[in-house]
């Protein structure tokens, strides 16, 4: 049967997900196999889309196909390449925060991140007054609007990052293999629908191992309960700084984390589950940008994850999660970041919040409020995030 393979991928996948050692409560599984789905829909779309001689953008991750603690600030656009071929991308400039590029010269796997051969933000582009841009990839040498491909070079990843939601606009993005352009591909055979079906299932397994195994890499070795310094990105993308941890609290602790509010254009936070996916950030408040945050007069943002509410505006809702990861990024930095740069980090009972942050009093909401917020989190996520 054709779709056997794919089958038997599925099964092995259901495995990785209920043998997964973070799991302690019936929550944890029903967000395992909402994760399976995800990604059964994504690793289908992966393979379907893997066309390297007529290529196009298919957006890499989004709320219903969550992966590798995905950042609710940002659309996620990925297309594959040949090495020895040239390609011309041609696109518009949004008003978007950050508008980023990166050469990878593969897929993440369970032992291993991908090589990033090139790494660079849209500051090195020549942007026309109307917004269109054109950047060509090839073998040949690198040269002011052309980008070379190293002999290894796989996947083309394109970040666009929102800060305020309710503003921002995305720009348009497509690309063409450029001896192509005007021909037809070949109708869809047998074999390729085979090998298609082979390589889906395989995503999905090593999609799963790899992202499981991921946080072990860079999280999960740190005290709990703390973040690190900011430090750059694993993985090559030279624009963007980050500082993770981890967090277990129960339902009467809150986590104050105090950061300054940067000069650089980008910087957010998120939380994340047990599974290295972002949380539910439509309906509920589980991330937040400097542009939405509130600031208090001394230019630092203070955070408060809890469980219960504190009626405070930069209250980062766990929505059940009792334990989760935590990440502050940092994007189109033009410096590096240094300690004084990054957050501070405080567990105290929620009852003492009035007492333990400062600026208390100018930093309450009402409930109305708070439902506009959440309310304007889903008219962005829909007109914009996702449009």
């Amino acid at each position: 049967m054709l779709t056997q393979p794919f089958a038997d991928a599925i099964a092995a996948a259901e495995q990785i997900i209920t043998e997964a050692r973070h799991i302690r409560t019936e929550q944890d599984l029903i967000e395992g196999y909402d994760y399976l789905a995800g990604s059964i829909r994504a690793s289908l779309q992966m393979a379907w889309a893997y066309e390297r001689d007529f290529p196009f953008f298919v957006q890499s991750t989004g709320p219903y196909t969550k992966v590798g603690l995905d950042n609710p600030d940002t659309l996620y656009f990925h297309a594959y390449l040949r090495p020895e071929a040239e390609y011309v991308v041609i696109g518009t400039r949004g008003s978007t925060r950050d508008l980023s590029f990166q050469v990878l010269n593969g897929d993440y796997s369970p032992v291993d991140v991908p090589d990033s051969l090139t790494a660079f933000d849209d500051r090195e582009l020549e942007i026309g007054s109307d917004g269109r841009y054109e950047l060509r990839f090839g073998p040949g040498p690198a040269r002011p609007g052309y980008v070379h491909l190293g002999p290894d070079a796989a996947m083309l990843v394109v970040r666009e990052v929102h800060s305020d939601w309710s503003t921002e606009k995305r720009g348009a993005l497509r690309i063409q293999r450029i001896d192509r352009i005007g021909e037809t591909p070949p109708p869809p055979t047998m074999d390729m629908l085979t090998k298609r079906y082979g390589v889906a299932g395989k995503m999905l397994v090593a999609r799963l191992q790899t992202f499981l195994a991921f946080p072990e890499w860079f999280y999960l070795n740190l005290p709990v309960n703390t973040m690190t310094e900011p430090r750059s990105t694993p993985g090559g993308l030279t624009t963007q700084f980050s500082s993770v941890g981890h967090y277990e609290l129960d339902d009467d602790q809150a986590m104050i984390i105090t950061v300054p509010k940067s000069d650089a254009p980008y910087q957010g936070f998120q939380l994340g589950s047990m599974w290295y996916l972002s949380l539910d950030y439509i309906n509920h408040q589980t991330s937040l940008t400097a542009d939405q945050a509130h600031v208090d007069r001394d230019g630092l943002i203070r955070l408060v994850v809890s469980e219960r509410d504190p009626g405070l505006a930069n209250w980062i809702e766990r929505t059940g999660h009792a334990r989760g990861y935590l990440q502050l990024r940092w994007q189109r930095l033009s410096r590096d970041m240094k300690p004084d740069d990054g957050p501070t980090v405080e567990v105290v009972s929620v009852d003492d919040l009035p007492e333990r942050v400062p600026f208390y009093d100018q930093a309450r909401v009402t409930p109305r409020q708070w439902r506009a917020r959440i309310a304007a989190r889903q008219v962005a996520v829909a007109e914009r995030m996702l449009g």
